[in-house]
């Protein structure tokens, strides 16, 4: 993990672990508490930078970075929906992948039922924005595994969020259609497909692309537009 050092609310940085390849974040005690509405619009650049880096899933068992001890997997739920995490059972900390962090700190939305069946007709499967497995839409409009409903990360949303927090960003006018999700999704794998070909190009192999839209990477996206226009 790097450290990745973001603005409180009492004006002291706040230094936090990042993993870009498996999508997580370490917090030592309440540090997700303190960061200032600056301090994610922050971080929302950085993990829109890094945003095609390599992403490996998370490891079956994994330990806190301060004691060593395997961190417990739990659930909690808020009024965006629900999200994984993993404690530390000495409460040093706790390690919580992008995705939840956005539910943690009500970011995301539900999707429609338009929005769902445009995907179902267009991208057909997508990774669920909790716990990162991969729904059929064409078959379930909920995780299979977790029972999360689909969520996405709204502009609208992370406006209202901060907004509450006292931010002064812009607010945007309306929550993305589902023509745009759906195009963004498109567009994110087309980007990776392109990707895969020149590496097995390059190895002289060929081999099947991902058909799995990321959900939390279109909906980044869409988000970052609103906040650099």
């Amino acid at each position: 993990m790097e450290p990745y050092a973001v603005a409180s609310n009492t004006g002291v940085p706040v230094e936090l672990d990042l993993c870009h390849t498996c999508h997580g974040i370490w917090f030592d005690g309440n540090e997700n508490l303190r960061m200032s509405p600056q301090g994610v619009l922050d971080l929302f650049g950085d993990l829109h930078a890094h945003r095609d880096d390599p992403h490996a899933p998370l490891a079956n068992s994994m330990g806190c970075p301060r004691c060593r001890r395997t961190l417990v997997e739990g659930v909690d739920v808020v009024k965006s929906g629900r999200y994984f995490t993993h404690r530390c059972p000495e409460r040093h900390g706790r390690f919580t992948t992008f995705s939840s962090f956005m539910i943690e700190k009500g970011f995301v939305r539900q999707l429609t039922k338009p929005e769902i069946d445009d995907l179902a007709e267009r991208v057909k499967v997508i990774q669920c924005t909790s716990c990162g497995a991969p729904v059929d839409l064409r078959k379930e409009h909920a995780c299979s595994y977790c029972r999360a409903a689909l969520s996405l990360l709204d502009p609208q949303a992370v406006a209202k969020a901060l907004s509450n927090l006292g931010s002064k960003a812009t607010r945007a006018e309306q929550s993305p259609r589902s023509t745009d999700l759906a195009d963004a999704l498109v567009s994110i794998e087309r980007d990776r497909a392109r990707q895969q070909r020149e590496e097995q190009r390059e190895r002289w192999q060929q081999g099947r692309t991902s058909d799995t839209g990321d959900l939390w990477a279109a909906g980044l996206e869409l988000v970052w537009r609103v906040l650099t226009r």
